[in-house]
């Protein structure tokens, strides 16, 4: 499920919530509440293409994801996962809970 909520400089911001409740993914800070309905409907859309995930370890080996949209722009971005398995496994999540749009 998605959650919209404010950030501490007063943006909007979206994030992604598994069935477990833990953050899967969330996205940069919007000036307004439309552009952040813009961006959880791209997100939505792109998370239907594994094409639009693009992974990266970092120098601890830790893994991310970042989900990009047609115009290569990020969407959103994964929290760090311990395991390249775990990652994968966060992306199937987005893959599956983004499309269907459920907002909290």
């Amino acid at each position: 499920m998605f959650e919209i909520y404010n950030d501490k400089s007063g943006k909007f911001r979206f994030r992604l919530r598994a069935n477990n409740g833990e953050i899967i993914c969330a996205s940069q800070g919007y000036v307004s509440k439309a552009g952040c309905m813009k961006g959880l409907k791209a997100l939505a859309t792109n998370a239907k293409n594994k094409n639009a995930f693009k992974t990266h370890e970092n120098r601890g080996g830790k893994w991310t994801f970042n989900v990009v949209s047609g115009n290569n722009k990020v969407v959103a971005s994964s929290q760090s996962y311990k395991d390249k398995n775990g990652m994968n496994k966060g992306i199937k999540s987005v893959m599956t809970n983004a499309p269907k749009l459920i907002i909290k």
